[in-house]
């Protein structure tokens, strides 16, 4: 079983058809989008990707969200009860089933949530998270505990991680919501800062970046006087950090982009050096390794691609330790870079090699696909790589 289909448009083409079904014409949209008329002929044709800031600009112009722009992901039609499934499980929040579900049951739920996670196995973390959401949900309201409310949290937190990557919108923000409401059941401020990571990532996803950075700011200053440990202090600012980093890369003004992100990037490696290795909570990684990959991330979406590329001369080494969702989208961005500055066989191997360690993942990013679009349009045929790369991700030669 897989997830999404063969059909949806890469980015950049769906750029095309949006703009076609509103009868404009390339100039006019890039007149309202107030971008470059070659830049978007580029994207259209395949020949440049569509970025996230560009992406969030001609959404701004159409009158849609950044997701709209770079088009949500389908489903398969096997899947698609499992996706009615969730969002009934999702409108159920405040009714728990008549069975009980015990808590060894919610945790290895959980347990198994996290592995398919990691392991960007898309489509059995769809299959699993309904029923696990259900009992979260019934494990919460009989036992009342903390515990209780912030494992229905992560549950919450993972539906998410799945809405966004799938760019399912209604469903992230209704989850980001219901997270919330799940650890405000009995507050605890790791807790809280998890649920405004979540909560600002919805912001990311739909381009309002300067808003998200205010959720990020206030979780942060919530969470340094609240009566905590060090290490979830730093667990909890330094988890926030990485979001308010990525945040701030996709500023539209780069040079308070750039500042913004380097106080986040301090903060995050500061903390980061608490630990000698990463740490899993709550369904995310933070550590050293984990920093790295949000701040080349970040350096690449403020424009500075050799920067991205000069923070490591060993990616594998970088890499290494992390799981295969942290791997396969730092591979793409790498390739991002590469290929700003003229490097394309380099972006070609970084791509294939997101695809191989995650290919779900792979599959749905946006960039990717973008990528492999731009790819395509260099190379056309006469790539063996590209032509399976083709084939794996639905957007033909």
């Amino acid at each position: 079983m897989t997830m999404g289909t063969i059909t949806d448009p890469a980015p950049g083409a769906n750029v095309a058809l949006l703009r076609k079904a509103r009868g404009l014409s390339q100039s006019a949209l890039a007149r309202r989008a107030h971008v470059s008329l070659s830049l978007l002929s580029k994207i259209e044709v395949g020949d440049r990707p569509l970025t996230p800031a560009v992406a969030t600009a001609i959404g701004a112009a159409l009158g849609l969200s950044m997701d709209q722009v770079q088009g949500r992901v389908s489903v398969a039609a096997d899947v698609e009860q499992q996706l009615l499934d969730l969002r009934a499980a999702i409108r159920d929040y405040d009714l728990p089933m008549h069975q009980d579900a015990p808590a060894d049951r919610v945790t290895a739920g959980l347990e198994t949530a996290d592995q398919y996670r990691d392991q960007v196995d898309v489509a059995a973390l769809l299959a699993l998270l309904p029923a696990l959401l259900r009992d979260a949900t019934t494990h919460a309201h009989t036992t009342n505990s903390v515990a209780a409310w912030t494992a229905l949290a992560d549950v919450y937190s993972t539906v998410y991680w799945l809405a966004a990557r799938h760019r399912w919108m209604d469903m992230a923000e209704l989850a980001v919501t219901r997270q919330k409401w799940a650890v405000d059941q009995k507050p605890n401020a790791v807790g809280e800062a998890f649920a405004a990571r979540d909560r600002a990532g919805t912001y990311l996803n739909f381009g309002a970046v300067a808003r998200g950075l205010d959720v990020v700011d206030r979780a942060i200053v919530t969470v340094q006087s609240a009566p905590l440990s060090t290490t979830d202090r730093d667990l909890a600012v330094g988890i926030l950090n990485l979001r308010g980093m990525t945040l701030a890369g996709r500023l539209t003004d780069k040079t308070t982009g750039a500042r913004e992100a380097e106080r986040h990037i301090k903060s995050a490696w500061r903390t980061a050096a608490a630990f000698d290795r990463e740490v899993s909570a709550h369904g995310l990684t933070f550590g050293p390794r984990n920093v790295f990959t949000h701040v080349l991330a970040t350096r690449v979406d403020l424009g500075r691609p050799q920067d991205a590329l000069t923070l490591t001369d060993d990616l594998n080494a970088a890499l290494s330790g992390l799981p295969p969702t942290r791997i396969a989208p730092t591979r793409i961005n790498y390739a991002r870079a590469q290929l700003d500055t003229g490097d394309r066989d380099g972006a070609l191997e970084n791509l294939a090699a997101a695809f191989e360690i995650a290919p779900q993942m792979a599959r749905i990013h946006p960039m990717g696909r973008e990528l492999l679009r731009v790819l395509m349009s260099i190379h056309r045929r006469s790539n063996p790589a590209l032509l399976r790369l083709s084939k794996l991700s639905g957007i033909t030669l």
